[in-house]
């Protein structure tokens, strides 16, 4: 009779109720005092200075998102004898409940002498104690009574992510804070039990488990319930044999990493991050203390920073760590950032602040990318981590997926111009494990690469919201280093991990493409005015470090490179995977709009102090063009006075026909308006072309009930498709006419709770039309969409990504690309049959569908805009409130026209008045077809070299050269930190006037130009 189950449930009823209660001997509560900060944390010398008010056990304490300090006063009796088995400890309860560490209350202990001691949380409450029975001490507890927002994950409707729920009742009832002995040879039972009792779960019927539970049952029997501790040592040898039985020299090997996730804001502020992280640091230091075989893996250089700022003296302490090997820098990115919605030159923004930091501070190159949570991956991101000398990446959200398993867990993941990476997906499906034998054997059997390569990585420590490793995590690791019918783990690093199973792989598959996430499709939608802040952030930073640089070079202007890269530094930020994508709570999305609000007012500062530094003061206005095109008569990269310029003549009408349609028309393109509003026609003039399907409205806003089963801010569920909300009303021509703007038509929508005005125009001789949407959105639970068919037959469409494009499928062939129905477009869509195209260019709107609809005879293609979101949770005032969207529909366009006109929307002229002259000639120029300067800067160095960073962005071979106007020394290519590295673009004879090149599809370039006379 196979008794396992019987067994099993003894020893967690005996482990509950005998062996856990035993674990400490003896107890004396602690005497303690509070004062509640009033507002905002505060540093420990303010907090120690306040009145301290008695305090006990039992009380409230804890406003919402407020901080209570306890002063901590006690002493082990005199006549407490501790053994060498024993240990002396402080043991705190704030209050716990059952929600996850770094979901609910939380501490941290500093030393009567201001030094962060230790993190206190519901899993690590204890702090050993250097002190001696008899000995008084003094601690500090800066306790934070955190909301537990996700309440399970249950997705309910809360106010309490409001900065203003501050003011409500105490959340918490204080618990036990004592002084007590921990028995370490029960404590090192219930390890032994955790162990065994996990891996008989997980062993087939048999053999290796029987003997395990045999050896349980033993030990459960030699327990004496009403002296555990006595006993416990005899137990334990019950144990000993099969916890000495060596794994199989075919088990599956594991590298744990020791780890803290820490999501940079999400279900708490930023503000509450910097004490999370100081939290969790402690912790590991304090750990490290006592385990010298540990080592941990912090990401976010952001992070870091906040340590050095916040907690000097707890930095000075990691310092010493990262020296020893042992607290190590990873990732080499300023945050975890979403890797979909941030531009090519942000994400490589993100390494270079990242890598920078870790070099400053520690001459650590981090070699490995590691974004364990973000929500997809861009295609383009092999290049740009490989351009920053990074030669691994890791990620486990692809676990994620909804519909399709991922075919690897150790592969070649290539980018969109070739560039391959060694990439890792940790087979347990977790970042944040315990090292339990569930984890164990999840690693194992669900390893896809099984047969070729044994190696997989698994990081441990509590994440999320912070913790990092514990002593019964490490204890895990111990008993699973080499145990029979387990797999092998050991404690590792990132960097020994990868350089292992690069090796062990001789020809690792290859994954060609985006790691599209097949769950969080809302995310490209969700909060749209921090979708508007970023790209605006992004515009503005490359207007102020192209005009900086001209001022520079041409006036010998200061360069503001320390209040640049704070501001790159502020926006990466923002780019976090749970602030960009807009799925964290109130207070994070009112602050980060706030940030984007002050960044614009300084960056246009900046843009306009370095013009009138060009051209001086006076009564010119003059238009700036920091694109990498021509625009509106302004040559790329320069600026030309406004006065004198002529104005085209206009060839634009405006007519009203039958039936109450619209007509609007120039030179180049006719639009007719139904009576209803929707689009009946746009027909090219040249190309002879319609380009609606005949009798299929176009140009509508479609209202859905959204709905997802889990994730509300994150998903957008299929059903969404299915579920049409009918309009109270239907849409009207609310005006139209002609202006010297051109040709225009206003159509008032009318949505139920909301409303809406899509404003129309044809500029004169313009060849795409101009879209704007007002829209005063206050829905509940609704997604709009902008539907757009196209009498265009298009088996596939590009959209932009970083530094390039992907073709992604229309068609529903596949799973794979049946779960695709929501993807990510940067500043254009395009899609086109062979002859002919359009694209659809926007100003900041990132989610869209493209899909194929018709009869038998005839198929066109849809697109559909993600315009606005309502969700509930985790914010629930999401998105209500007044949005402006912009798009240009061009007609005849291919992939270059479509670029031209992303640029064109998204950097458009500047006009800066009363300067003292007109024109500014361009500083570089480029001749190649297709390739783009995308950023042009001061080298960071202070060397005043000039960088320039250029991309083909057609998706062809583009042969050319480059060409500055300023006195040169010397050009050569370098990698994104502006190290040089061997030319992989040199195209021919370089001399000090310019450099030839050849680039690939998509190939990244980026050129460090030393001038002559500069620093």
């Amino acid at each position: 009779m196979d008794r396992t189950t019987a067994v099993l449930a003894r020893a967690a009823r005996t482990l509950r109720d005998d062996i856990r209660p035993a674990l400490h001997r003896v107890r004396t509560p602690a005497s303690l005092e509070a004062w509640n900060a009033p507002g905002e944390p505060v540093a420990f010398t303010e907090a120690v200075a306040q009145e301290f008010a008695p305090f006990a056990p039992g009380m409230p304490w804890g406003r919402p998102w407020g901080t209570t300090w306890l002063r901590i006063s006690a002493a082990a009796p005199a006549q407490w004898v501790i053994d060498d088995d024993e240990r002396l400890e402080l043991l705190v309860d704030l209050g716990f409940t059952d929600a996850r560490v770094g979901f609910q209350c939380e501490g941290l202990l500093w030393s009567e002498d201001g030094r962060p001691l230790k993190g206190v949380e519901p899993l690590q409450r204890s702090f050993p104690l250097p002190h001696r029975p008899g000995d008084g001490f003094i601690y500090y507890l800066e306790a934070a009574a955190n909301p537990d927002i996700a309440q399970g994950f249950q997705f309910v409707t809360t106010a309490l992510g409001d900065r203003g729920a501050t003011q409500g009742e105490p959340l918490y009832r204080l618990g036990r804070v004592e002084v007590t002995v921990r028995h370490l040879p029960t404590w090192e039972l219930i390890q032994d039990l955790t162990a065994l009792t996990g891996l008989a779960a997980e062993l087939s019927p048999g053999g290796r488990r029987d003997e395990i539970v045999v050896a349980i049952e033993d030990a459960l029997n030699a327990i004496d319930p009403l002296a555990v501790r006595d006993s416990a040592t005899a137990a334990r040898g019950r144990l000993a044999s099969v916890l000495a039985r060596p794994a199989s020299a075919s088990a599956h090997r594991i590298h744990a990493v020791g780890h803290a996730h820490i999501d940079s804001a999400w279900l708490w502020p930023i503000r509450e991050t910097r004490r999370k992280v100081a939290r969790s640091f402690a912790n590991v230091l304090a750990l490290m203390d006592r385990h010298p075989e540990l080592t941990f893996a912090a990401s976010s250089a952001q992070q870091w920073a906040w340590v050095k700022s916040d907690y000097p003296d707890l930095y000075e302490r990691v310092r010493q760590r990262v020296a020893e090997g042992r607290f190590i820098p990873t990732g080499g990115q300023w945050v975890e950032p979403d890797c979909n919605l941030p531009s090519g030159e942000s994400l490589a923004r993100q390494l270079i602040e990242g890598k920078r930091f870790f070099l400053e501070e520690f001459g650590i190159d981090s070699p490995e990318v590691w974004i364990p949570d973000s929500f997809g991956y861009s295609a383009a991101l092999p290049q740009i981590a490989s351009a920053a000398g990074s030669r691994y990446f890791l990620t486990q959200k692809i676990s994620w997926n909804e519909t399709n398993t991922f075919p690897h867990h150790s592969f070649l993941w290539e980018g969109i111009d070739g560039t391959r990476i060694f990439t890792h997906f940790p087979s347990a499906d977790t970042y944040h494990a315990q090292i339990s034998a569930q984890e164990l054997f999840l690693a194992e059997s669900q390893f896809a690469d099984r047969g070729r390569t044994d190696l997989s990585l698994l990081p441990f420590g509590w994440g999320d919201g912070g913790g990092g490793p514990t002593e019964e995590m490490l204890a895990s690791a111990e008993r699973f280093a080499d145990l029979e019918g387990a797999p092998r783990v050991s404690l590792s690093t990132p960097e020994q991990f990868f350089t292992a199973a690069a090796a062990d792989y001789d020809d690792p598959p290859v994954w060609v493409g985006e790691l599209y996430l097949e769950r969080h499709r809302g995310v490209s939608t969700t909060q749209i005015e921090l979708k508007r802040g970023n790209r605006l952030a992004e515009r503005m930073l490359r207007e102020a470090e192209y005009w900086c640089t001209v001022a520079s070079v041409r006036r010998g202007a200061v360069y503001p490179a320390d209040t640049l890269r704070r501001i790159w530094q502020d926006v990466l930020l923002l780019q976090f995977h749970d602030i960009l994508p807009g799925s964290s709570i109130t207070w994070v999305h009112r602050e980060a709009a706030e940030k984007y609000e002050a960044l614009r007012g300084e960056l246009t500062a900046i843009i306009e102090s370095a013009v009138r530094a060009l051209l001086g003061d006076g009564s010119h206005t003059v238009q700036l063009n920091a694109g990498p095109l021509p625009n509106a008569g302004v040559l790329a990269l320069g600026a030309t006075g406004l006065e004198g310029r002529p104005r085209p003549a206009s060839d634009a009408s405006a007519r009203e026909l039958d039936d109450d349609r619209v007509e609007i028309a120039n030179g180049r393109l006719r639009v007719v308006f139904a009576r209803e509003g929707n689009i009946e026609s746009v027909f090219d003039i040249a190309a002879d072309r319609e380009l609606i399907p005949a009798g299929t409205p176009a140009g509508i806003l479609r209202l859905h009930h959204d709905t997802p089963t889990t994730w509300d801010a994150w998903d957008l569920d299929d059903h969404y498709a299915d579920r049409i909300v009918p309009l109270p009303n239907p849409a009207y021509i609310s005006a139209f006419g002609v202006d010297e703007d051109g040709a225009s038509a206003s159509i008032d929508w009318d949505l139920g709770a909301s409303t809406a005005r899509i404003h129309y125009r044809l500029a004169p001789d313009a060849p795409r039309l101009d879209i704007s949407i007002d829209l005063d959105w206050h829905e509940d639970r609704k997604l709009l969409k902008y539907v757009l068919p196209l009498d265009i037959h298009a088996d596939r469409a590009a959209a932009e990504v970083g530094y390039g494009h992907v073709f992604r499928p229309t068609h529903t062939n596949t799973s794979w690309e049946e779960a695709r129905f929501e993807v990510v477009a940067h500043r254009w869509l395009h899609v086109g049959e062979n002859g002919y195209g359009a694209s659809l260019a926007n100003e900041s709107t990132y989610g869209y569908s493209v899909t194929r609809e018709g009869g038998s005879q005839s198929v066109h293609t849809v697109i559909g805009v993600s315009l606005a979101r309502a969700p509930r949770y985790p914010d629930p005032e999401s998105d209500r409130g007044r949005h402006r969207f912009a798009f240009t529909l061009r007609p005849g366009a291919g992939i270059a026209e479509a670029v031209a006109e992303g640029y064109r929307l998204n950097v458009p002229i500047r006009e800066v008045t009363r300067v003292g002259g007109a024109d500014i000639a361009p500083l570089v120029r480029v001749d190649a077809p297709g390739v783009m300067v995308e950023a042009v800067k001061l080298a960071d160095d202070s060397s005043g070299d000039v960088i320039v960073r250029l991309y083909e962005a057609h998706g062809a071979r583009s042969r050319g050269r480059i060409t500055w106007d300023f006195a040169a020394r010397s050009a050569h290519e370098c990698d994104l930190l502006e190290r040089a590295v061997e030319p992989r673009a040199a195209g021919g004879e370089n001399r000090l006037d310019g450099y030839a090149f050849e680039l690939r599809p998509f190939q990244l370039m980026t050129l460090r130009i030393s001038r002559e006379g500069a620093a």
